[in-house]
């Protein structure tokens, strides 16, 4: 059962930063081809540090063919039906904080799977929700949102310690459940009320 919902939270999480990757690059004018790398790198790119970090070779989505079946039709369906998803940003943003907060769940529990030190493990949820969207940004040519201007790995970390703390007092489903909306419920108000955090200057 354990098994289950984590594989459908991993594939959610991968629908969810392969549309975010599609709408990036549209709003760039790539060619088909050039959206579908974006959508392949920010539906990965996260996870695949994570699986490196922790010694989990060949990656997950090299193991798996079901991984790039499902980013390959994501992609296209995106593509195909990007007339009837009014407003690229808000769609953007709304699939990216629900893969940030999908992903963060996935990270954290690869860490737990492998007896990590919980603070390890928070750190690799953070790592996997966060970064195919910032190697996605890179090769876009902007400079990533975790970098600047929005609370983003900040909401990663929230989400990641209700997660630890609620599996030890009430069950994995709720856990889940609670940890993916404190991600989201902080990223939204976040956006909403111009939180960031302060610049160096």
């Amino acid at each position: 059962m354990i098994d289950s919902v984590s594989s459908l939270i991993e594939t959610t999480g991968i629908i969810a930063f392969t549309i975010s990757g599609v709408f990036s690059a549209m709003r760039k004018r790539l060619d088909v081809f050039g959206v579908l790398i974006i959508a392949f790198v920010t539906a990965v790119g996260g996870g695949t540090l994570r699986d490196m970090l922790i010694g989990h070779t060949p990656v997950s989505w090299m193991q798996n063919i079901r991984i790039p079946v499902i980013i390959l039709i994501t992609g296209i369906i995106s593509i195909l039906f990007k007339k009837y998803i009014r407003g690229f940003k808000v769609t953007l943003f709304l699939f990216d904080t629900l893969g940030l907060g999908l992903f963060t769940i996935t990270g954290i529990q690869a860490g737990l799977a492998t007896q990590l030190h919980p603070a390890i493990c928070l750190m690799l949820g953070t790592i996997t929700g966060c970064f195919g969207g910032v190697i996605r940004d890179m090769l876009l040519n902007e400079i990533p949102v975790l970098f600047h201007k929005e609370i983003y790995a900040t909401a990663c970390i929230a989400g990641g310690i209700v997660y630890l703390l609620g599996i030890s007092f009430m069950g994995e489903s709720i856990a889940e459940l609670l940890s993916i909306g404190t991600v989201c419920s902080i990223r939204i108000i976040a956006v909403k009320q111009k939180w960031s955090l302060p610049p160096v200057k």
